[in-house]
């Protein structure tokens, strides 16, 4: 099957590397010529995945065009605060016939609408598929183990997404909840940088944990008043996706956040990260959208005071230690 994937970041070079595995055709497509020239003389993409090999086979193009035509599944790669203007910019080139997969993890700060919710309006009926869950790019690239989830409205979309990437190191699960598996992915990269904060304030495991947990309450009541199914947040997108986040060397939100605990202005802290910080973006928005649907989201609105620099990271620990006392699951599912 010919592919396309849209963006050579970290996790569009591991998903390229994996379909290509599989013996799909892959074209590769980014923005900069001049990285792609590199990865096609050096088979490997020294900036974002250094020591992984990519294959000889392996296209590579900053032609949206060339790069989208003939293409049967076209995975976009690209931050989720850029997807509506890449995904608007290339669905000219798409086949009518060809199956999206979304991999981006995030919320729109200009919309505060979900990204199959923008792919919807660019191209209304077109084929739509989600894919996330626990699955770090370095991790990826060196076929090391890892189980993620495809949603889609359309039940054959979602099994073809497990048929074109499932292999004996990459397991996919289908799922019909696109809402709950886009929410999981971005909200989760909220409670990440809370946690890197945590662990730069050296406050423990005890803390951690309870952190990820009353985080996880949060994604449950922001998800359901918008029509997920709570049983989601217990999967690979929800929980899954939060431990791996919350506790890997390799995520970013929570190494920014360890640099922000540390001290680090949050601005500094996403320049020295030196790539993009979902969870910042994703905490504006969730605010937001927490205000206009009367959400409660206590460690959510604590972060982003902290990102915006509002409050500082020990004044946001005894903001949410001394809350009022409260039964433990007292509004947990909130339904419209």
């Amino acid at each position: 099957m010919r592919t396309a994937v849209i963006g050579a970041g970290s996790w569009g070079t591991a998903l390229a590397l994996v379909l290509s595995d599989n013996g799909h055709e892959v074209s590769l497509w980014d923005r900069d010529p001049e990285r792609l020239a590199s990865m096609a003389e050096k088979l490997e993409n020294t900036r974002y995945l250094p020591g992984v090999e990519l294959p000889k086979s392996m296209g590579f193009t900053a032609d949206a065009e060339e790069a989208l035509k003939g293409a049967e599944l076209a995975v976009f790669a690209v931050p989720a605060q850029h997807f509506a203007g890449v995904y608007e910019r290339f669905s000219g080139f798409l086949d009518p016939a060809a199956l999206t997969v979304n991999a981006a993890k995030g919320i729109d700060v200009k919309t505060l609408k979900r990204l199959s919710e923008l792919a919807e309006e660019i191209r209304p009926g077109g084929r739509y598929a989600v894919l996330s869950g626990p699955s770090h790019a370095e991790e990826v690239g060196r076929r090391l183990p890892a189980a993620l989830v495809a949603a889609s409205y359309r039940e054959g979309d979602a099994a073809a997404v497990q048929d074109a990437f499932m292999n004996r190191v990459f397991r996919v699960y289908s799922a019909s909840d696109v809402t709950g598996v886009e929410l999981g992915g971005a909200l989760k990269n909220i409670i990440a940088l809370a946690a890197g904060i945590s662990d730069g304030l050296r406050l423990g495991d005890n803390a951690k944990a309870a952190l990820m947990t009353r985080g996880i309450t949060e994604m449950i009541r922001m998800g359901t008043r918008l029509g997920a199914d709570p049983n989601t947040f217990s999967g690979l997108s929800g929980i899954g996706d939060l431990i791996v986040t919350c506790g890997s060397v390799h995520s970013r939100n929570r190494r920014c956040g360890m640099l922000i605990g540390q001290g680090v202005r949050p601005a500094e802290a996403v320049e020295q990260v030196g790539m993009v910080v979902e969870g910042i973006y994703t905490a504006r928005a969730a605010v937001s959208l927490s205000e206009k649907l009367g959400v409660e989201m206590p460690i959510t609105r604590s972060l982003y005071s902290v990102t915006e620099g509002e409050i500082s990271p020990r004044d946001a620990l005894a903001a949410l230690m001394e809350r009022r006392r409260k039964n433990e699951n007292e509004d947990i599912f909130v339904r419209s």
